[in-house]
């Protein structure tokens, strides 16, 4: 199997193959969004003009990672291109201008005047609602630590899972990343009742990134439920709901039959557990347009057939 970024020229040359269908494409352009290789830059833009608006926007995605980084101002010119290119979709020019968000105004603000008397009454409204961060927007004091780069999370699941509720719209998509990463961390050195804070407090920023339609982190989604042996917090199930793709399914899949197997143990846990893993995969399902011929729809019908009847919308 190739995995990581010896995958990048298959699935970058998968992305751009105009011959292939459009959900295998998408597919490729998000598993590239989550690999994070410099060469899925050029991959990207190359895509971001395609006919298919499922497509361009996942192309758009795969941009927004390179915002943090050595090809920000490529990132940035190109995203703003997109967001102000008439000849696009509304829905690839309004997800280009959401990637933008977590600029300084002096860049921003110039791309939402702009699009305040665009013909699009969808991107005139999204730029009203996307408003420049601003003094205002910092983090109370007692969270600055989440903005600041170089600082560490506090030793408290409750005091981080507080702040990233409180915060987790204003603080760049790098830094909400890196803090998925230390909370993650700091949950498997601990033990009972905390390791279950903390793991909160890594699902509370789940949803600040879903909320704004990153998947930078959905490889982390994918593993909590592939190692989870009791029901996760109800904020995985919500962030996937959101942002998660074809490569959740048969996580969630497997989820769901092993809750299935588990039901008497703790039937009330083991209820909402279920009905919420179907929620997320049917939902999952309806965004990403699939059908029964779907690899991953045909991977997970053979492995756990009961749950593919049952979870199939």
């Amino acid at each position: 199997m190739v995995i990581g970024s010896r995958a990048v020229d298959r699935l970058g040359a998968l992305a751009g193959d105009t011959s292939v269908d459009p959900v295998a494409r998408t597919a490729a352009l998000r598993a590239l969004e989550g690999i994070g290789d410099e060469r899925a830059l050029d991959m990207a833009l190359s895509a971001a003009g395609d006919a298919h608006d499922g497509v361009a926007v996942a192309a758009v995605g795969v941009v927004r990672t390179f915002l943090a980084g050595s090809h920000d101002l490529r990132a940035v010119d190109a995203l703003t291109a997109i967001a102000l290119d008439r000849r696009l979709g509304d829905c690839v020019r309004e997800a280009a201008l959401r990637a933008l968000g977590d600029l300084e105004p002096a860049t921003l603000n110039p791309v939402l005047e702009a699009l305040l008397t665009d013909p699009s009454a969808r991107l005139r409204t999204a730029a009203r609602g996307t408003a420049a961060p601003s003094a205002a927007d910092e983090p109370a004091a007692g969270d600055t630590w989440l903005a600041q780069d170089a600082a560490d999370v506090p030793d408290d699941p409750s005091r981080v899972r507080r702040a990233l509720s409180r915060n987790g719209s204003r603080i760049a998509l790098p830094r909400l990343h890196h803090l998925i990463e230390r909370v993650r961390e700091r949950e498997q050195k601990a033990a009972g009742e905390r390791r279950r804070e903390w793991m909160r407090a890594r699902a509370t920023a789940h949803v600040a990134l879903a909320t704004r339609g990153s998947r930078l982190a959905i490889y982390d989604l994918r593993e909590s439920l592939d190692a989870a042996k009791d029901p996760l917090p109800v904020e995985f199930l919500a962030a996937l709901t959101m942002v998660g793709d074809a490569s959740c399914l048969e996580p969630l899949a497997g989820a769901y039959a092993r809750a299935a197997s588990e039901a008497g143990a703790k039937p009330r846990i083991q209820d909402w557990w279920h009905r919420h893993l179907a929620d997320a995969f049917q939902a999952i399902v309806a965004r990403e347009a699939m059908t029964r011929r779907h690899a991953v729809a045909k991977k997970i019908d053979k492995r756990w057939p009961d749950a593919f009847r049952e979870l199939w919308p």
